[in-house]
């Protein structure tokens, strides 16, 4: 039994809850029944779609909470987001006009809608709906959904990141305690059933658990929403609706996917199959818009196949329908190849489905008798032998390109259209492209010479090699060489020996990749565009790594100025005017004395910075393409004697404007280092050097070629005294360097042994120039702290 004071306690409480849930209950009742959307948008109720759209735009720049900075900016512009969402669709209007109901039960007969109205009116009208009571402390039914979404970071850098390139991603950056986290999951939910039907991709971080993930992402708030495509990041930044999501997904996707296609320009389109040596589709709808799943699965095959687009409803495409026979009121599908007049396989129906369209297209993605332009190309059309059930042949004419070689390219062409088997494959490649191609596998050179030739070839492995047999005579076309070539395909069927020669044929080169200058030019423009859009849309904490990159590099322009300057002037001041006629004397070093293959350094000293968290982000991760930091590890102990040594070695390679050159503080950043050389497969510990307090390994005289852009390094590692051959009273050089740095070296034994950690660096810095050391890659460079 409880006390009596214990019992009047608990009564207390009972009724204190009771009271707070009766006031949530009126509260939410009295919202549902307030939300009038049109009043919230301040319009009429016979205000058209335009009006609508006009009011929520004015009313969205206005309470937007990036610029509006009022306590209740946030609800009202969720108001105002709900508002235009039931206005904008048709149906939901006229369910709220009728019915006074926002929900989306609109299947309801009228009488039931009418007898539920009271709760249903609550129930719906409501913006947040169920999740109002789905607080944070019940996360698990909440994240249910997003379970099969989920993200890890390594999934994310394997997996995703390359299939990015084939389909975009919608990602949601999500935790805990998180309300506004709540309110956009019916929407989030609705967005995802629709859009992963389409072909776009879904994940789901949570920041609390994968915050490595997040902060890679970018991600510093949550609820945070970013799509991703071919590798590249563009946040969300509008209204969480599902037409604003819809838009956004759409607008990651290149502008040039499809093509419009009409009466005009269709017999142009179609004939581009010879220029771009793929495929083309033709979509017939009466949509004006392109759909979405369309450009999404132009996205997909864009490598293999080119896309264009006829709205059947406008004037300008009666040819085009006719012509083909086209059912203006079914969506039609055709693939054209080597012939403009009729389609190569058709597929019509209703209702286009990703399934229906990924099967027909993945069956049509190369021409009858494709051009290998590159070595990718020929390895999907020709792949390597796994078994004698997979074989795969290739029937190749080697040929020229011209109207003089056009008569033996057609007649090959319909050699190829009548013999189409599984186990066949039909190309052909121009020899004036490809010229080690047609050397490789032609032994007479100068019979075939200005002539047409067709070899059977089988590749054995991906290292080149292949079997083949080529026709003794030129391919013409003629009825005798169609009679010989099938001869051989139908003893082909039967003996695979007579494929009796042997070879390695050599990488084809890719014909149809960009110059470097387009290259470099489409590179430049899209890092303008990130810096634009972070410029507008992110907040100062994204845009740290920029605005530390901006001021650190002006700080090392105006710093080197400076230091360059004053160090010149001193020198003129100190040093007296060198003598023409007077011989240096036998025993002094000259400058000469360093260089090295007549390699003449710029500078009279090397110029060695500190990698710190001001300088890490200009001397590594964003160092140009080319360029590499070889970063000298130290400690404050050894400061002192390892950078005279390490100058001392490098001295001779400060001519390259590739190489850069650093130290790195082992006191300060030795997390930062044993992170990096986990990657390296053989940094094992030095023996017999451990601190003495902590026994934790010397890494002091290692040395890191960095290279920032492709996220790789080259590893020097320190020998033993005894195996760089110092005898322990060998005498100190006082001359290393002493005229150009203005230093002597330290004599003392402890400095010397530490010197001798770097006695062959200078043979590794070749190595390292020749491009012959070891490569250990990283998937990303860890941040400095």
């Amino acid at each position: 039994m409880l006390p009596a004071g214990e019992k009047m306690e608990m009564k207390r409480l009972s009724v204190s809850l009771v009271v707070v849930l009766f006031l949530v209950l009126v509260l939410q009742i009295l919202s549902a029944v307030d939300f009038d959307p049109y009043r919230i948008l301040g319009i009429s109720r016979t205000a058209s779609q335009a009006d609508i759209k006009k009011a929520y735009k004015k009313l969205a720049r206005e309470w937007h909470p990036d610029k509006n900075k009022d306590p209740g900016a946030e609800d009202k512009f969720i108001q105002i987001s709900k508002a235009y969402e039931i206005l904008s669709n048709e149906e939901k209007r006229l369910n709220f006009d009728r019915y006074g109901d926002v929900g989306e039960n609109q299947g309801y007969p009228h009488q039931q809608q009418s007898q539920n109205r009271p709760f249903h009116h609550f129930h719906e009208s409501f913006y947040f709906d169920e999740s109002f009571f789905h607080f944070p402390f019940n996360s698990d039914r909440r994240d249910s959904s997003d379970e099969k979404y989920l993200l890890h970071f390594s999934h994310y850098i394997n997996e995703i990141l390359p299939d990015s390139f084939r389909k975009p991603y919608l990602i949601k950056i999500t935790s805990d305690w998180c309300f506004s986290c709540i309110h956009i999951e019916p929407v989030w939910k609705e967005v995802v059933q629709e859009l992963e039907g389409l072909g776009v991709g879904i994940g789901v971080v949570h920041a609390g658990y994968e915050r490595r993930l997040a902060h890679h992402l970018g991600a510093h708030s949550t609820p945070s929403i970013l799509g991703l495509i071919n590798g590249k990041i563009t946040f969300f930044h509008n209204a969480v609706v599902r037409e604003n999501l819809r838009q956004f997904v759409e607008s990651l996707l290149p502008g040039n996917l499809v093509e419009k296609i009409t009466d005009k320009n269709y017999v142009r389109f179609l004939s581009n199959w010879k220029k771009e040596n793929k495929p083309h589709v033709l979509l017939f709808d009466h949509m004006p818009l392109v759909p979405l799943l369309y450009k999404l699965t132009a996205f997909a095959y864009r490598d293999y196949l080119s896309f264009g687009y006829v709205y059947v409803g406008l004037r300008g495409t009666e040819e085009l329908s006719s012509q083909y026979n086209i059912n203006v009121y079914t969506p039609t599908m055709m693939v054209f190849k080597e012939h403009v007049d009729k389609p190569a396989d058709v597929i019509q129906a209703r209702g286009m489905k990703k399934q229906l369209i990924d099967d027909f297209l993945s069956q049509n993605k190369f021409l009858m008798a494709s051009r290998l332009t590159s070595q990718k190309l020929f390895q999907e059309l020709c792949p390597a032998k796994k078994s004698h059930r997979q074989r795969k042949y290739c029937v190749v004419l080697i040929t020229g390109e011209g109207d003089k070689y056009t008569v033996s390219y057609e007649a090959f062409l319909a050699f190829a259209l009548a013999n189409t088997k599984d186990t066949l494959r039909f190309v052909h490649i121009y020899s004036n492209y490809q010229p080690q191609f047609g050397h490789t596998l032609l032994t007479d050179d100068e019979r075939f010479h200005g002539k047409s030739a067709v070899v059977i070839l089988e590749r054995r492995n991906n290292a080149g090699r292949v079997v083949y047999k080529a026709l003794d005579e030129p391919w013409s076309g003629s009825e005798e060489d169609n009679f010989i070539l099938l001869d051989l395909l139908d003893q082909l069927r039967t003996d695979p020996g007579i494929l009796s020669s042997d070879t390695i044929l050599p990488d084809l080169n890719d014909e149809l990749a960009p110059v470097f200058f387009l290259r470099w030019i489409y590179s430049a423009i899209d890092y303008i565009s990130d810096s634009w859009d972070s410029l507008f849309h992110s907040n100062w904490r994204e845009m740290m790594p920029l605005l530390s990159l901006i001021f650190s590099a002006l700080f090392i322009l105006f710093g080197t100025v400076i230091v360059q300057a004053f160090s010149d002037s001193s020198d003129e001041r100190d040093s007296p005017p060198a003598k023409k006629d007077e011989n240096p004397p036998k025993g002094e070093k000259n400058d000469t004395s360093f260089t090295k293959d007549n390699r003449i350094p710029k500078k009279g000293f090397v110029e060695v910075t500190e990698l710190t968290d001001i300088t890490y982000t200009s001397n590594l991760v964003r160092l140009r393409p080319g360029h590499m930091n070889v970063v000298l590890i130290l400690s404050n102990p050894t400061k002192t004697p390892l950078l005279q040594k390490f100058a001392l070695e490098v001295y001779t390679f400060t001519g390259s404007n590739c190489l850069h050159f650093s130290f790195l503080n082992l006191d300060k950043h030795r997390e930062w280092l044993e992170y990096v050389l986990e990657f390296a497969q053989d940094a094992g510990p030095i023996p017999n050097q451990y601190d003495k307090h902590f026994l934790e390994r010397d890494y002091t005289g290692y040395v890191l070629a960095l290279n920032g852009h492709k996220k790789y390094f080259c590893l020097f590692k320190p020998r033993k005294s005894e195996e760089d051959g110092d005898a322990p009273g060998m005498p100190c050089d006082e001359s290393d360097l002493g005229e150009v740095r203005g230093k002597s070296s330290s004599c003392s034994p402890g400095a010397r042994s530490v010197k001798n950690k770097l006695n062959k660096l200078s043979l590794w810095m070749e190595r390292l120039l020749e491009g012959s050391l070891q490569r250990f890659y990283i998937p990303l460079w860890p941040a400095l702290d």
